[in-house]
């Protein structure tokens, strides 16, 4: 029978994104493997795809079909923690280059004339002791500094503005870091693992809005499109007073919603940042139902290489991140579940758990889309690919 398969998932990972020389060697760590690490790594990214969310359950899903799911061997839950707390996470983050690299080549990114790269944080859920064996743990306290328990705090890259949402790498930090420090050290990883000449410009929240990063942005060679506020008092107050006076410069309909956008080039930069001017847009998106969003947005772009309208969708971009990954990644793949609460285990199942994601992403949203076919809901991909474990096992001549 014709149809997704976890089998010709596989096929298409190690072949079409060209996921056969990681999948050999991920960057097993352990002295004396039994089980191969392949069979491992990818009962994970088939299990995060079929919406296991748990260890325990890629071992029932394993020992249940580990011949139709394409992982060859079947392993316990221990195993996954055993394996994930001595897996190298180069390996990984490289495979996740590959195929945000692999999905540009074979045009899957097409469409629109820039691509970003959008920037945020995130968090998991509240456990009450920290380990000896893991750096992330990061405490929460309350108005008096008593320790409630402990939160593991990750950055992540991903592709925007282009019709998928594709992640890219991971970052996560601990006490005595910030987000801020590691979303510089991410776009600069990210940056030499992708090429110079991958992106066209990073966008990210206020808390970016700072000259190093900045300046780390124009390093690597990315424009910046950065939410402008309050933390910049002097202008953000000569942006609101400047456009508060003027007419819109631009006024269009996206969708439903009507935009009317200020849009101006000449602001002068802060004294630690080493930009000749600023542009600063700021726009006003009016929803049917009468809801009005309004913010402010700096950038390095210059309006005679990128338009207004063309700003203003780069800066909305920076919500694939929070919809497509966090949103997705938590409600549908466990991204703030600990499995195995060790700092490099965590590390390794959040890039597993992004390259799952990707991977799912270009199969279902440009693979089976080909043609005719019409784009698949995520849902239904999971119950097709559950439903092809109970067929019989055909050789694939496709």
């Amino acid at each position: 029978m014709s149809g997704p398969s976890p089998q010709r998932l596989w096929k298409y990972a190690t072949q079409r994104l060209r996921l056969a020389a990681y999948f050999r060697a991920p960057g097993d760590g352990r002295p004396a493997p039994q089980i191969p690490a392949r069979a491992v790594v990818w009962g994970l990214v088939i299990g995060h795809v079929l919406r296991e969310d748990a260890f325990a359950g890629v071992d029932a899903l394993v020992r249940g079909g580990a011949r139709a799911l394409a992982v060859g061997r079947r392993f316990s839950h221990d195993t996954l923690a055993y394996v994930t707390a001595r897996l190298d996470p180069a390996p990984t983050r490289q495979a996740l280059g590959t195929v945000a690299r692999q999905a540009k080549r074979n045009k899957a990114l097409a469409g629109q004339p820039w691509i970003g790269l959008a920037l945020d944080g995130t968090m998991t859920t509240c456990v009450q002791k920290s380990k000896a064996d893991c750096a992330y743990c990061r405490p929460l306290s309350n108005a008096a500094s008593e320790v409630l328990g402990y939160r593991h705090h990750v950055t992540v890259l991903s592709v925007a503005g282009v019709g998928v949402t594709l992640p890219v790498d991971a970052e996560p930090y601990g006490p005595g870091d910030s987000e801020y420090a590691a979303g510089q050290r991410l776009v600069q990883r990210a940056v030499a693992e992708l090429g110079p000449r991958f992106a066209d410009y990073v966008v990210a929240d206020g808390e970016f809005a700072t000259a190093p990063f900045l300046h780390t942005a124009g390093e690597v060679g990315l424009h910046a499109v950065v939410r402008l506020k309050e933390n910049l008092p002097e202008l953000y107050q000569a942006a609101q007073q400047r456009f508060a006076a003027q007419p819109p410069t631009e006024d269009f309909d996206e969708g439903r919603d009507h935009v009317e956008v200020w849009d101006a080039e000449d602001f002068d930069p802060w004294e630690a940042l080493r930009w000749q001017t600023v542009r600063v847009i700021k726009y006003r998106q009016t929803k049917p139902d009468g809801r009005v969003i309004e913010a402010l947005w700096l950038s390095d772009w210059r309006t005679s290489e990128v338009p207004s309208r063309a700003l203003y969708r780069m800066a909305k971009s920076r919500w694939e991140i929070e919809n497509e990954t966090f949103n997705v990644a938590k409600t549908h793949h466990g991204m703030e579940h600990i499995c195995h609460h060790q700092g490099n285990s965590l590390l390794v199942t959040w890039l597993i758990l992004l390259l799952a994601l990707a991977i799912e992403r270009l199969y279902r949203l440009r693979y089976l889309h080909r043609g005719t076919h019409p784009v698949r809901a995520a849902i239904d991909l999971v119950r097709a690919l559950r439903l092809s474990l109970g067929r019989p096992l055909s050789t694939d001549t496709s």
